[in-house]
């Protein structure tokens, strides 16, 4: 029975098609490495804490030689205690430093105007609207151009949201009276899934949107296509 509901289970997260690590962007790929050097900074932490538990608990287990023994106490070891302090440190640093400078060049929207698309991201509940230059608006798909700057203008016409392309980008809070800037580069063709990150009501499922990368000529010829 339990076999069963782990294949049940697997099988249901094998229809989640929101990738995290699947980055098509640089600045997806910047935070994918962040994540991944979380995660291996994380799994020598435990290969170390693993390593030592196993060794003391086989040197100190209770036999009939080792019974009556009393281990020396360490209490003051100044080079155990050097030990501790600044590997942590290490890891630490290990991982603000790739941290503070790529989270300070997400957050640096470059100012190219003829070089870079523009869109105005609107969330509400349940929906988004997405309004380009030329006033052509969409809501459930996203259309954008391979290789260029595009800028996202987003708020909220009521609570917070979170607008949340995976593979293009991290997540992005929507704040009411508030317009916040999002910068990515697409740098593969393709169709991406994003939607709504921050619980924002009963249909908060719902808030989801599909966004297509396509070659320059096919976002010109979409952009000037007949609005609806």
């Amino acid at each position: 029975m339990k076999k069963l509901l782990m294949l049940t289970f697997l099988f249901l997260l094998s229809g989640c098609n929101l990738r995290t690590l699947d980055p098509v962007s640089e600045t997806a790929s910047d935070q994918a490495f962040l994540i991944k050097l979380g995660f291996w900074i994380m799994m020598v932490v435990v290969g170390v804490v693993t390593i030592l538990f196993v060794a003391f608990t086989l040197k100190y287990r209770e036999t009939d030689k080792n019974r009556y023994d009393i281990p020396k106490h360490e209490e003051g070891n100044r080079t155990l205690e050097i030990i501790w302090t600044v590997l942590p440190i290490i890891l630490l640093v290990c991982l603000a430093i790739p941290t503070v400078i790529i989270t300070y060049q997400a957050s640096n929207i470059s100012a190219n105007p003829e070089e870079t698309v523009h869109v105005n991201v609107t969330g509400e509940q349940f929906k988004w609207t997405f309004e380009y230059e030329n006033g052509k608006k969409t809501h459930e798909k996203l259309v954008l151009p391979v290789n260029r700057d595009v800028i996202f203008h987003l708020k909220s016409k009521d609570v917070i949201h979170s607008f949340w392309v995976p593979r293009l980008a991290g997540k992005k809070d929507v704040i009411p009276g508030t317009v916040n800037k999002l910068e990515v580069v697409p740098n593969k063709t393709g169709t991406y899934q994003g939607k709504c990150a921050e619980f924002c009501g009963i249909l908060h499922a719902d808030m989801r949107f599909t966004t297509e990368v396509v070659s320059q000529q096919d976002f010109e010829e979409w952009l000037s296509s007949k609005k609806k």
